[in-house]
């Protein structure tokens, strides 16, 4: 079979009981381990099923390949015009497989030891402009219960820089409307206390007093943002929301609840905010994550330079 046919058929491939079990197992190890969110440990097994697929055709297991076959199996990839980034994934997730191979002498010997990760670019995340946050703000009809729970959910995740994970998840327990401050579990359940402003704790405090019980109706429910049957908030329904509303506001940004987490960084940063304190904020466990946004950073420096130097 040839490169580009095999690469196709890999979708209706399966994986073999072998590589399965040993897919399975490297996932258990990661949760009990390290303590990766569903999300994650997911996104692994995608990568390593996908690359069992093909081996499986091949005859071969994840545990008896050489660095050979899965320099040929890239070669494919490239030639089916799979992305940069989408190889670098995968390839982090073979490494991290392979790691825990050898450590627990599965194997010994690395495949991916000597296979470099493709070149990526740095591409700006979309975001939006203080001009269509307002704009997308002002798009919910706040007489009616969907209007001002939708308002409550757009306020407060532009006001906190959530995940949408983390919002369709909060619960009452997480949230103080006192000190305006919100307890937030993140990836690797790692813990962190994000403040929100005035405009997101009065929408808040309206969807709590005058719809959340519509909504709940004779059920009970901890979390804070719920449908209209009173189940938890999921992650679909909240971005056909904001897709809604952008459009009704006409923003030509392919915006998704992300470009909102997004927004609340660049206009932090532009504002005056350092990289240090927005790390801390959005919950990335390295700086060089959120030195994505160092761009804007630059902009603010250069902006202050010629407005206050004598020769600016």
């Amino acid at each position: 079979m040839n490169s580009l046919k095999t690469l196709a058929v890999k979708k209706q491939g399966v994986v073999s009981p072998v590589d399965q079990t040993q897919i399975e197992t490297f996932a258990d190890h990661l949760w009990m381990h390290d303590g990766l969110s569903q999300h994650t440990l997911a996104s692994y097994q995608t990568d390593l099923k996908l690359f069992a697929r093909w081996l499986h055709i091949q005859k071969y297991h994840l545990l008896n390949l050489s660095e050979f076959h899965l320099q040929e199996y890239l070669a494919e990839r490239y030639l089916n015009k799979y992305s940069p980034r989408s190889t670098a994934r995968l390839l982090s997730s073979l490494r991290r497989f392979y790691a825990y191979a050898i450590e627990a002498k599965l194997i010994d010997h690395d495949p991916t030891a000597k296979i470099d990760s493709p070149k990526l670019g740095s591409p700006l995340p979309k975001t939006l402009s203080e001009a269509q946050v307002e704009a997308l703000l002002d798009q919910p009809d706040l007489e009616t219960d969907i209007g001002i729970r939708d308002r409550a959910m757009i306020e407060f995740m532009y006001a906190s820089g959530l995940r949408v994970s983390e919002l369709i998840n909060i619960e009452f327990s997480q949230l103080s409307l006192l000190q305006g401050v919100v307890r937030v579990i993140g990836k690797g359940d790692k813990e962190r206390l994000i403040p929100f402003g005035e405009q997101a704790l009065s929408a808040i405090e309206q969807y709590i007093k005058t719809c959340r019980n519509h909504y709940l109706g004779n059920k009970r429910s901890d979390h804070l943002f719920l449908s209209k049957r009173g189940q938890k908030m999921t992650r679909q329904t909240f971005w056909y929301r904001i897709k809604f509303y952008a459009q009704q506001a006409n923003i030509k940004v392919n915006i998704s609840p992300h470009t909102l987490r997004h927004a609340f960084a660049t206009h932090l940063l532009s504002h005056g905010a350092d990289l240090r304190s927005l790390q801390l904020l959005l919950g990335h466990s390295d700086l060089s994550t959120t030195q994505i946004y160092t761009h804007i950073a630059k902009e603010r420096l250069q902006q202050l330079h010629a407005m206050h130097h004598p020769r600016g």
